[in-house]
């Protein structure tokens, strides 16, 4: 084998690679040989077919095999031996090829740039630290008293308005003939939920118990049913009875519906999550600082093609984003129909791209040089902790991620860089200092604000937390011809791997 460096820019190397005729004719024979006893020939007795004969009807099936082998092997050699730690798989392009001569081929390949790494046991850092109040547990269950709201008969005399519940009978008509799943009796509807199709609920505020209505709506064009979407329908609907809300009283007997023993445990219950939510939030602050610090005391060259696939990856998903907030705004929006981004802007991502590789290369040569490891049992806990949103289909999901290197390496490399993170944590000097939930999400959000590159389009974590509440388990209700169209969610995505910024 004769290997010449070609080019050598930058992270870039372009190796020319020559294999001579002479090695590739010897491997065919050998692959010949070693299946020379499996061949049956006609004439012959099974193993014993000539040599010379198997080479002619098989040399050249052999040889597609071969060659595929000896450029995987070959090129695995040649950065062996220059000592190239490939960042991507490297492009390899043959260059000349005919039997009974030399292989010559092409080998382009970016490197994994030489870190100096920084001494992370000078990093000095603030962790901002979230206590639990009272204050905090009374919203949480203030929170959850609302989503559990308890509805009493009015007065027959009460006009429904909205927020009010109505029970009624219905039977749906399209051109007077009724359609199934357009029919049901004690039905309960919270006027202005937005359960039923539009037009519906609106047409019931102001009715009274005993009240008789023909509530005339016209079936959506995206309805799942075909044979309902786009027509108008009358609905002739029977009050049998108003609700208001009411208060929920916040005691034990409202604990106990929840599935605690009582108001205290759900009082426990809570501010342990949102002991686990303050934590969550600490963490992404301190750890955005982490990454500015590290940021700031390191620079160099990232690999081109490294870069180029996170920014697709960014941009991909920035495209999707600003399709889908087009098409809720209007439905006949289409992908073509979006302008293009500024130039400015796509530099901005781009940005957001090097950086993030950048840290992803930094990060994996910290934990590499200091023998970070992920243990497979964090990996399966990852792996169950996914399958828990798949109710009955965890087995699928476990066999997805197991066949999937790609679906396997995203839920190794965030458990990879966040273990990294923690062992600068470690090193590094940090000081904790108390601060207001509310305070720790505004810093968030004004760093979002300020530096883009902090951030993509994606809801920051400080955001998810924030809004997110405890809620009790609803009933699940069944779907009817007057009830909205649900679209139903596949089980199992293959997701990209991303690095965190």
């Amino acid at each position: 084998m004769q290997v010449t460096e070609v080019k050598s820019e930058g992270l870039a190397r372009e190796y020319k690679v020559t294999i001579e005729a002479a090695v590739i004719d010897a491997k065919v024979d050998a692959e010949i040989k070693k299946a020379q006893g499996q061949i049956n020939m006609p004439g012959f007795r099974p193993g014993k077919a000539p040599f010379s004969l198997l080479k002619k009807l098989h040399g050249k099936n052999m040889l597609g095999q071969v060659l595929e082998e000896t450029v995987n092997t070959t090129s695995e050699e040649v950065l062996k031996d220059k000592g190239v730690r490939p960042a991507m798989q490297p492009r390899i392009e043959v260059v000349s090829f005919e039997e009974g001569e030399d292989l010559i081929y092409k080998m382009d390949v970016e490197v994994v740039p030489v870190i100096e790494l920084p001494d992370v046991k000078k990093i000095k850092l603030t962790r901002h630290v979230v206590e639990v109040n009272e204050e905090q547990i009374a919203e949480a269950l203030d929170n959850i008293a609302s989503q559990q709201k308890n509805y009493k008969k009015a007065a027959k005399t009460y006009k429904a308005a909205d927020g009010d519940s109505v029970i009624i009978d219905y039977v749906g008509s399209v051109n007077g003939t009724e359609f199934e799943g357009g029919t049901a009796e004690g039905a309960q509807l919270v006027l202005g939920s937005n359960t039923f199709i539009p037009g519906y609920e609106e047409q019931l505020v102001g009715v009274k118990a005993g009240d008789k209505k023909d509530v005339t709506v016209t079936f959506p064009a995206e309805y799942h049913s075909k044979d309902l979407s786009g027509k108008e329908a009358v609905f002739k609907v029977v009050v049998n009875e108003v609700q208001k809300p009411a208060d929920v009283e916040i005691n034990d007997d409202f604990a106990v519906k929840l599935g605690l023993e009582n108001l205290e445990k759900l009082k426990e219950a809570l501010k342990d999550q949102i002991a686990n939510d303050n934590s969550g939030v600490s963490r992404t602050q301190l750890k955005r600082a982490l990454l500015d610090e590290l940021a700031s005391l390191v620079s160099f060259d990232v690999p081109v093609s490294m870069a180029d696939m996170e920014f697709d990856q960014i941009w991909a998903q920035l495209k999707a984003d600003l399709l889908r907030e087009k098409q809720a705004e209007n439905a006949d929006f289409k992908e073509e129909d979006l302008e293009e981004i500024d130039d400015k802007t796509k530099g901005e991502y781009r940005d957001i791209a090097l950086r993030r590789v950048r840290l992803g290369l930094l990060l994996s040569e910290i934990g590499d040089k200091n023998d970070v490891t992920v243990a497979q049992e964090e990996v399966t806990r990852a792996i169950s902790e996914q399958a828990r949103r798949y109710p009955g289909q965890e087995k699928e999901v476990f066999e997805f991620y197991q066949k999937d290197a790609q679906a396997m390496a995203s839920i190794r490399a965030p458990l990879y860089e966040e273990k990294v993170v923690d062992y600068i944590l470690e090193q590094a000097s940090v000081t904790d200092k108390s601060i207001s939930r509310d305070d720790l999400i505004k810093m968030i959000e004004e760093e979002d604000a300020e530096d883009p590159k902090k951030t993509t389009k994606k809801k920051s974590a400080a955001k998810k937390t924030a809004t997110k509440k405890a809620a009790a388990k609803k009933t699940p209700v069944k779907k009817d011809g007057a009830k909205k169209a649900g679209t139903k969610k596949a089980p199992v995505k293959k997701t990209a791997t991303k690095k965190k910024d």
